[in-house]
């Protein structure tokens, strides 16, 4: 190529410089025939004709051998510009260069390249040359719209050398208003649809674009076609690509995090797929469970699980199993499994199964001791209850307000009952108490003959006013009481005597491994009992402690406790008169 260049640019060199040649020896010959006819001598004209036709013929000569030169440059430039937007698929790069070679093999001023948007069907300005930033936000850029849309509507290429007076598109404001001279646009062709224009002008220049131009900007124009379309194709593609690895991504995060193990299985029975949750319940690694059989991953397998699976591959219909494994160390478990078919939606074909496994060993556990202590946690309080590892309570030191209610009299009192009616009537006294307990979310700890104790603040009913809610709970007890003697013949309406105090316990589970239960022990459930014995019919007796975190709620008056037992600092105690803003107790 290079060789080949060096020749071409040799021969005009010859040419050139035979034309200068031939033109002096015109301009000599020129010179001598003016001097011999001042001799009366005259030449032949025909010599000097046929130096001017000479060099006339050699001007032409060299004018197109320059004309070729120019164009086999632009057709170079075409051929390593064509290759080089077949070199990649990345759409912005291909219209840059499709854009950099019109102006390069056109000469033109400006440029600008619009594609079909594939789902409106408008033209879409895409890429510009030559026109300055704020014409382009304004889209001001697209000056000749009519010959965009001529050329976008017939296919058909247009060039114009003076625009301003070409007949086809006269009274056109748009080239009218912006003077423009030589335009040129063609179209870009894909599979015989116009998927966009080039276009480029000058507003200075007339007769700028030949048909050279034209047919050299419609080859490449093919060209540039293919590249584009390829590279909306892959962009299209990559796009795709995109959407289907978030898809893939998003799916592998639920399937990752979804709380149930997972497993599907081809019809045959071979794992195809397991997640993290599935691995963690039946203790296998994904590699060991991918590509074997079912029955070789799942344990128990055997017997309802298979003949479930069974039902589900003839059926189609979900089957729902559970089965008490064994896990090594884990022991007996509980397993909840849903079989549900695994279906080609494409064509409606089964593919398998998919296992929805549950571990309900801690669940089960969890609901076994919620029934052992329901009897005695207060329903509001379960929610609670139920977040904690009841198996686990631990043991705490911690202060609570104890209250402790005894029947007063019943013992003589059910002497001269009948003992289905002695259960019958003290069970309705034990239930006002459990209710006022519960009332206010204690705890009722103990039914100890014709009393009752209760709980306010332990690691099962945590409460900052448990000293308040403790009280509350005896006032609700002296209130339903005396509602239920308003129904009770005369000789079966009881006391209650009540005792509060608000101190330290130890509090757990205790008993054997047969039967446990919680409890408290300690100076709280001691001194709230001897302050009951100083209760008379109706009364609920605090300590100072209690009091002294209680006394803006509660009107009370002190008094001097008779029976201490041996509590040598029970010096004082308060006899509650009322709740603050409401009626006094009445006995």
């Amino acid at each position: 190529m290079v060789q080949h260049t060096s020749n071409l640019q040799n021969v005009q060199f010859v040419i050139a410089d035979l034309t200068a040649k031939v033109e002096e020896l015109t301009n000599t010959l020129e010179m001598q025939t003016d001097a011999l006819r001042q001799r009366s001598v005259n030449l032949p004209p025909v010599a000097l004709n046929m130096l001017r036709a000479t060099k006339t013929r050699l001007d032409k000569m060299n004018k197109e051998f320059t004309g070729s030169q120019i164009e086999l440059r632009q057709l170079r430039a075409l051929a390593g510009t064509t290759e080089l937007i077949t070199s990649t698929l990345d759409i912005d790069q291909v219209l840059s260069q499709v854009m950099d070679t019109v102006i390069q093999l056109t000469g033109a001023e400006r440029g600008y390249i619009v594609l079909k948007n594939v789902n409106s069907g408008e033209m879409e300005f895409r890429i510009a040359r030559g026109l300055d930033s704020e014409h382009v936000q304004n889209n001001e850029f697209i000056v000749s719209r009519t010959i965009v849309n001529q050329v976008s509507s017939t296919g058909q290429p247009v060039l114009t050398d003076n625009a301003s007076t070409d007949e086809r598109f006269e009274g056109q404001e748009s080239i009218v208003g912006f003077n423009l001279r030589s335009i040129l646009a063609v179209p870009l062709i894909s599979r015989e649809e116009v998927i966009g224009v080039v276009y480029c002008d000058n507003r200075i220049l007339s007769g700028l674009f030949r048909q050279h131009e034209l047919n050299l900007l419609v080859a490449f124009g093919d060209q540039a076609s293919v590249a584009i379309e390829n590279a909306r194709l892959f962009e299209n593609l990559r796009e795709q690509l995109r959407e289907i690895s978030a898809i893939r991504d998003l799916m592998s995060n639920i399937f990752a995090s979804v709380a149930s193990g997972i497993i599907t299985a081809s019809n045959d029975g071979t794992v195809i797929s397991v997640n993290p949750r599935a691995q963690a319940i039946i203790g296998k690694t994904e590699k060991e469970m991918v590509g074997a059989p079912l029955n070789k991953v799942v344990p128990s397998y055997s017997g309802t699980v298979a003949e479930a699976m069974r039902h589900v591959i003839l059926e189609g219909k979900r089957q729902a199993v559970d089965v008490q494994p064994f896990i090594g160390r884990g022991g007996v478990r509980d397993w909840h499994i849903q079989i549900t078919p695994l279906i080609d939606l494409t064509n409606n074909r089964s593919m398998g199964v998919t296992l929805v496994l549950d571990d309900l060993t801690d669940e089960k556990k969890r609901e076994e001791q919620l029934a052992q202590v329901r009897r005695y946690v207060p329903m509001a309080g379960l929610d609670t209850l139920k977040a904690a590892d009841l198996a686990h309570i631990k043991v705490e030191v911690r202060q609570i307000t104890a209250l402790f209610c005894d029947v007063r009299g019943f013992t003589s009192f059910s002497e001269r009952l009948e003992p289905e009616d002695t259960m019958r009537i003290i069970n309705r006294y034990l239930a006002l108490a459990s209710d006022a307990i519960n009332l206010n979310e204690g705890i009722v700890d103990k039914y100890m003959g014709d009393a009752v104790t209760g709980l306010f603040n332990t690691q099962l009913n945590q409460q900052a006013d448990h000293a308040n809610r403790a009280v509350r709970s005896a006032l609700a007890l002296m209130v339903d009481l005396y509602a239920l003697h308003e129904t009770l013949p005369e000789e079966q309406r009881l006391f209650y005597g009540t005792g509060i105090h608000t101190g330290q316990a130890v509090l757990g589970n205790i008993g054997g491994s047969g039967r446990e239960e919680f409890s408290a022990m300690g100076e709280a459930m001691d001194i709230c009992k001897v302050l009951q014995e100083n209760a008379g019919k109706g009364e609920i007796i605090l300590s100072k402690e209690t009091y002294e975190l209680v006394r803006g709620e509660f009107l009370c008056e002190e008094f001097v406790p008779q029976k201490i037992k041996g509590y040598t600092q029970l010096t004082v105690a308060y006899r509650v008169k009322k709740r603050i803003g409401t009626g006094m107790l009445r006995l």
